[in-house]
């Protein structure tokens, strides 16, 4: 697995709120979600191609005569089936991503860095309209199609609303901060035992 960090990010964002974003991948990683999402990926793919398999054997009359199908009940089966998969698809990715963040959060000793790096990105992109694959989304720790508005937006998008993972990692206590390089603090050596200080991004 590789993390990837790219300039914009770079710029945007302080050191302390970097090292909030790379735990929170890190966490995608330690989580097998790569895993977890390809599984699913590959079971809504499936209900899908049996759905349409029904819609055609209904349309065509692949029953038979002698039995009592509904050919309309097995249509709107068809057609419902394949976005219900989607939608369980994208409710998956949403949970995997407030997991990743309750990780991340832990691995630190506080989500208070990461919380201000959403912040900032999610300020990104409500302003900048992303231009990427749909199917890519999952990539990327802040929806680059947050500037769509709507319920039907809000449930077709694979990560969960910014504010609610904002106000998860931020618990009442005050949030300690996030040691420099070459600290000998235990959150410091949390994060070099997964190998952060030696990724290398762009």
């Amino acid at each position: 697995a590789a993390v990837c960090v790219n300039r914009g990010m770079l710029e945007v964002l302080n050191w302390e709120e970097l090292q909030g974003v790379r735990a929170h991948e890190m966490s995608h990683v330690r989580n097998r979600d790569i895993l977890i999402s390809s599984v699913a990926a590959s079971v809504a793919m499936g209900i899908t191609f049996l759905a349409r398999m029904a819609m055609w054997g209904a349309m065509f009359g692949g029953g038979g005569r002698d039995r009592n199908d509904n050919p309309l009940g097995t249509l709107v089966l068809a057609i419902l089936a394949p976005i219900a998969a989607t939608f369980l698809q994208l409710a998956l990715s949403r949970n995997r991503e407030y997991e990743a963040d309750r990780r991340g959060a832990k691995l630190l000793g506080t989500g208070e860095p990461l919380a201000r790096a959403l912040e900032k990105l999610d300020r990104g992109t409500q302003l900048v309209a992303g231009r990427v694959d749909p199917a890519q989304s999952t990539a990327y720790i802040a929806n680059p199609f947050a500037g769509q508005r709507g319920m039907l937006a809000r449930w077709g998008s694979s990560h969960p609303p910014m504010a609610d993972r904002i106000a998860r990692l931020r618990p009442k206590a005050p949030p300690m901060s996030v040691p420099a390089p070459g600290s000998s603090s235990r959150s410091w050596k949390g994060l070099d035992l997964l190998g952060l200080q030696g990724l290398s991004h762009d």
